[in-house]
């Protein structure tokens, strides 16, 4: 690989940092309006689901369609998707003060259609930009990028809501994704050799398939993060639930929840793309749900006057994001052929996604039931359960999986 990667990967994630910027700042401003609006944990569970149904129905299909046509040219449409839903919410707040929920719902889905053809895009890209003996740093300085951007977003979003009405806002999202757009139209992501074979729907979601069954380490994470997932998922989601009715607090509150979150975020970041983190891969993974488990029990255990107590529950959350998201990634890129890469990455994300309506599906009621805090402190029990049960199932592909060593025979 030629070593002008650092040029072009830092290209690509300069046009992201924008795009995600301006995704940050409108979906902090979208889910704050909807919890001032209703004050109701079913809407925002709701919302959440709406987010993530496009990557239950479309991801197990989008991967084949990702791995027949050239990633940037995939990344370029989806950025151009999430700009479409912005100008069509912004010009729905100009015509009236308050769209109805169920629009707000729709546009939700629209913008998660975009995410489920971006994300395993990107993943499926960087390996063949990154030489790599540098994917798990470059995973590292990837989410330090983002994780940056994702902690201004909500700072930027609560000033704006300050300043601007919700339509101006969404000239912010508009403009970062156009900026992302010009940014790829300078980055040279080649394509993916394609047999003479006529392109066939079955047989190409078959290998997506065949891919994840066929690694047997993936295999063995994938329960504990199905389950992870249904536990963690609904927490972001109740964020600001938790902080409006159980700590009492405004928007700015909010604001500073989620930029601990991302200063959490920023730091695990910083330290992987520094570090690599461990060579014991799923060690690590195992290791970062138990420290979402722990801040998750502690967070719903405090009192409505330990604001700032869950301020730094938040930063750790966010450290564990990366902690067990980093090295798996950099893992699945190691060990995967580039051919059907974008079809792993989004049978990966589906099959973990589907278990995030799950979730929130339970957390809805259950939270309008008996309180954020209580949703927060029994979610954390249960992860540890899970963080346990990863530990179990991973152990043995740890010494194969290990940072630099051959991936594991099929």
């Amino acid at each position: 690989m030629n070593q002008s990667w650092k040029k072009q990967f830092a290209i690509v994630y300069a046009g992201q940092a924008f795009s995600l910027l301006g995704s940050a700042a409108v979906q902090f401003a979208v889910i704050w309006w909807l919890t001032v609006r209703t004050e109701s944990a079913i809407t925002l569970t709701v919302a959440s689901i709406v987010s993530f149904l496009p990557n239950m129905l479309l991801g197990p299909f989008a991967g084949v369609w990702i791995d027949r046509r050239n990633r940037r040219t995939v990344m370029m449409a989806a950025d151009g998707l999430v700009a479409l839903s912005s100008v069509i919410l912004g010009a729905a707040f100009l015509l009236t003060e308050a769209p109805p929920i169920w629009f707000i719902y729709g546009i939700l889905f629209l913008r998660g259609v975009g995410n489920t053809f971006h994300s395993p895009a990107m993943q499926a890209a960087i390996p063949m930009l990154v030489p790599v003996e540098m994917l798990t740093r470059a995973g590292g300085w990837g989410n330090l990028i983002s994780s940056i951007t994702t902690m201004l977003g909500p700072v930027l979003g609560a000033v704006l809501m300050g300043a601007f009405p919700m339509a101006g806002i969404m000239l912010v999202d508009i403009a970062g994704a156009a900026f992302a757009i010009v940014c790829l139209l300078f980055v040279n992501i080649p394509d993916i050799p394609q047999s003479a074979e006529k392109p066939d729907f079955r047989r190409d979601f078959k290998q997506g398939v065949a891919g994840i069954r066929e690694n047997k380490a993936l295999v063995a994470v994938l329960p504990a993060l199905v389950l992870s997932n249904i536990l963690w998922v609904p927490l972001g989601a109740l964020y600001p639930l938790l902080v409006r009715t159980h700590f009492m607090g405004q928007a700015w509150h909010n604001s500073v929840v989620e930029l601990a979150f991302s200063a959490g975020l920023m730091a695990s970041s910083l330290a992987m793309g520094m570090w690599g983190g461990t060579k014991r891969r799923f060690l690590m993974v195992a290791a970062a749900m138990g420290m979402q488990a722990a801040t998750a029990l502690v967070s719903g255990a405090l009192p409505p006057s330990g604001f700032w107590a869950f301020v730094v529950c938040c930063f750790f959350m966010g450290c564990s994001g990366t902690l067990a998201n980093v090295p798996l990634m950099a893992y699945v890129q190691e060990s995967t052929p580039p051919q059907v890469l974008g079809k792993v990455f989004s049978m990966y994300a589906a099959l973990t996604g589907l278990a995030m309506p799950m979730g929130l599906l339970v957390a809805g009621p259950v939270t309008e039931a008996v309180g954020a805090d209580r949703w927060f402190f029994w979610s954390g029990a249960a992860l540890a359960g899970v963080a346990l049960l990863c530990y179990g199932m991973t152990r043995r592909y740890d010494k194969e999986t290990a940072a630099g060593a051959p991936p594991p025979e099929k």
